[in-house]
């Protein structure tokens, strides 16, 4: 056994607080080690180079590289190990950046990262040749979202394969829709947009199911098992010819949120052409039957489930806007409508049947704002230009107010129009915006503070997140409700499931653009994924031990994915390519005779051991931290350099699910002093409920560990919640209470 060890500069992320070279030579004097060097760049050329160089010199077969997360470029350096005569999983990478150095400084932080290294050189010498697992693609992709992001990928995507469109809306276009004109060009955004609409519905690749909302995904990358629900309408689309004027005249009921009756048409340029019933307005009086002319109402539609079968999944299912209920007060979004010719006054400006003379626009209503969202929505200020310049040229008389933060708008040009057409610019926090339109505000460039009456307020509200189908796909979200793509620069449209890609602002603020972009990247990844003949899944599946295995099935149970069953020689027989390696069925099992590759029980127990090797932190803390959320938070935690302290070494694993309270209690007699199991948010493990089962064997620990449960702690967080670090400081703190209670 030869193992190599190279600790990573990385400039001064790493090199500006721990001592690298030391490190370097700390490590070499390890069991099993023979090389031992710092590098400045790891994952660079030259540095992939050089480690190149020193596996052939010296003859290595296991490579320790102590650099930045894992998540960052463990693919990287397995790629280079391939290329290099070794096998890729016969590497094991110690976060001392994200969860070191960025987070640490000092003695302590130097004390820890020997402890992560010293970890890793154990597991490395637990490690065996792993083959990936390759696995049949379905040919066909299923795109989440009938916005301009799910049309651009839609249409790329069908130049080469089958392609599901569902959108939970009556009709495709999403928020593009139902603008009125679109920058920089100040075209009309339904003229832009309508030929690529019925380019979708016609094109003979693209299945569009709308009216739909996705209820179930089952499955992994190329494989995926997805269930459909498609609502009724309670219109019959072959028979609707969409000429609205009859039924929806005859409908008392109206929505003034919407500016649209109970049975509607959302847009007159709506695809499929065909109305709609809301019934949860809808009274029931029947006036749209006796109306409709061509006999398409129909009360008798019932929910239809569809079962697709998909090897990738683009998720673009856009942004929320937060809904104003004011008769003076309006949103932007509702604001388009107005000025759209194919809105509801045919493009006249009109509020409560006047044409306003004087308005308001309050830009981040509700955004960067602590209380509310402390983020920028990104396009709201160029909006708002967009809209003030359409209503100065459709009405030169209007008085027009801007009340700003600060103005981010990218396109100066435009920024000087509207200023040039007498607009006037108020640098303000405003307060209060009463039901009479009186707007309360304090001019922040002469300290006093303000009121003024306005005939129209518009309110530039954030775009919101719309996790609706996280739980459904096992995708993290973050704070803000947006879905979270692995790494924001590198990897901006790849999640933590693989096959699974985000286009548009699902993933965050965009403007049209952009959205088009990212769609064209997750189409990209996507067909990167169907168009082979299989993929290679990394061998990271459970394994049963049949000496030790009894039959008694509590793994088949246990199992989320259906990939364990019970064989003709009454013993637990797992498929790898249907497993996801959570190693919950090894947790649950009674006679420990189910492993997982490269998370194994001797690898796990290497790491706790060579911890307590040596005892440089008091209290010292063992964390579990599981791969897709906890150990992201942590992650995210050292982006933002939020300390915490570094009493806290973490091991990480597949899922909170893995681990087995053996370890716990290993750890504990080994004189740790205190163990977290953290993993995603109880309602949100992307597999299955494999955190709720970690968290009823905690539980059960705690009761036996009596007088001593004060020493085991569980932690749920979301990969975006940096709170993560506050729940560490706080477990710190209790264990030296209590130790010092003990002494």
């Amino acid at each position: 056994m030869k193992i190599g060890v190279f600790v990573c500069h990385c400039g001064l992320n790493i090199a500006g607080i721990l001592d690298v070279k030391a490190l370097a030579e700390y490590a070499e004097k390890l069991p099993d080690v023979v090389y031992s060097t710092d590098i400045k760049y790891a994952c660079s050329d030259s540095g992939l180079k050089e480690i190149a160089e020193a596996i052939k010199e010296y003859e290595l077969d296991r490579i320790v590289i102590a650099a930045c997360s894992p998540k960052l470029h463990e693919h990287t350096f397995r790629r280079l190990l391939e290329e290099n005569g070794l096998n890729p999983f016969m590497l094991v990478i110690a976060n001392i950046r994200e969860q070191c150095s960025w987070v640490h400084t000092g003695v302590e932080a130097n004390l820890k990262a020997r402890d992560l290294i010293r970890m890793a050189v154990a597991k490395a010498r637990t490690l065996k040749p792993l083959e990936k697992v390759k696995i049949p693609v379905n040919r066909s992709v299923l795109v989440i979202g009938g916005g301009i992001a799910g049309i651009s990928a839609s249409l790329l995507l069908a130049n080469f394969t089958k392609v599901y469109l569902v959108e939970k809306s009556p009709t495709i276009g999403g928020h593009m829709a139902l603008l009125n004109e679109v920058f920089p060009t100040n075209d009309c955004s339904i003229c832009i947009l309508a030929p690529k609409m019925s380019e979708v519905w016609k094109h003979p690749n693209i299945e569009v199911i709308t009216n739909a909302e996705v209820k179930e995904v089952k499955g992994f990358v190329g494989n995926f098992r997805v269930k459909v629900v498609k609502h009724p309408r309670f219109v019959d689309e072959d028979k609707c010819k969409g000429c609205i004027e009859y039924c929806s005249k005859a409908c008392p009921v109206y929505i003034p949120d919407e500016m649209r009756k109970a049975i509607y048409l959302s847009i007159p340029q709506a695809i499929p052409m065909c109305a709609v019933i809301d019934t949860q307005h809808c009274i029931g009086c029947m006036l749209c039957v006796s109306a409709c002319p061509e006999d398409a109402i129909n009360f008798e539609q019932k929910d239809e489930e569809i079962k697709l079968e998909v090897g990738a999944i683009i998720v673009a299912t856009g942004h929320k806007v937060a809904k104003v209920n004011s008769k003076n007060v309006i949103n932007l979004m509702q604001l388009e409508r107005l000025l759209s010719a194919s809105g509801p006054t045919k493009g006249k400006l009109t509020v409560n049947g006047k044409n306003p003379k004087k308005i308001a626009f309050v830009l981040c209503a509700g955004s960067r704002d602590e209380r509310a969202k402390p983020y920028c929505s990104k396009v709201c200020c160029l909006a708002t230009l967009k809209n003030v310049f359409t209503i100065k040229r459709r009405y030169p008389d209007a008085d027009i107010w801007i009340f700003y933060i600060d103005i981010r708008a990218y396109h100066e040009e435009l920024y000087r129009r509207v200023q040039s057409l007498g607009v006037r610019f108020v640098r303000a926090k405003v307060a209060r915006i009463d039901e009479e339109g009186n707007l309360l505000f304090e001019d922040t460039l002469s300290g006093k503070v303000k009121r003024e009456k306005f005939d129209l307020i518009v309110l530039a509200t954030p775009l919101e997140g719309n996790p609706e189908l996280a739980e459904v796909l096992g995708i993290a979200v973050d704070g803000y409700g947006f879905f979270m793509p692995i790494h924001p620069k590198l990897k901006p449209i790849e999640t933590n499931v693989r096959g699974i890609f985000l286009a548009g602002t699902a993933s965050g603020p965009k403007d049209i653009r952009e959205s088009v972009e990212s769609a064209g990247l997750a189409s990209a990844k996507a067909l990167e994924i169907i168009l082979s003949d299989h993929i290679e899944s990394d061998p990271f599946y459970a394994f049963v031990d049949e000496e030790k295995c009894i039959g008694c099935g509590i793994c088949v149970r246990s199992c989320e994915f259906n990939a364990i069953r019970i064989n003709e020689r009454k013993k637990a027989d797992i498929n790898p390519s249907v497993c996801l390696g959570c190693g919950v069925c090894s947790a649950s099992c009674p006679n420990d005779a189910i492993d997982v590759n490269y998370f194994s029980n001797s690898a796990i127990t290497a790491e706790i051991d060579a911890l307590a090797e040596e005892k440089n932190a008091d209290p010292l803390i063992l964390m579990f931290a599981c791969s897709y959320c906890a150990y992201s938070a942590l992650d995210l935690a050292g982006v933002m350099k939020v300390q915490y302290p570094a009493n806290v070494r973490t091991i990480l694993v597949p899922c909170g699910g893995r681990v087995k309270p053996e370890w716990i209690i290993h750890a504990l007699k080994k004189g740790i002093d205190g163990v977290i199991v953290a993993g995603c948010r109880l309602n949100e493990c992307h597999f299955g409920k494999g955190n709720y089962k970690a968290n009823s064997r905690i539980e059960a620990l705690k009761d036996l560990l009596g007088d001593d449960a004060w020493r085991v702690k569980a932690i749920w967080r979301s990969a975006g919640e940096i709170d993560i670090v506050e729940d560490i400081r706080e477990f710190v703190e209790e264990v030296k209470r209590w130790k010092g209670r003990s002494k």
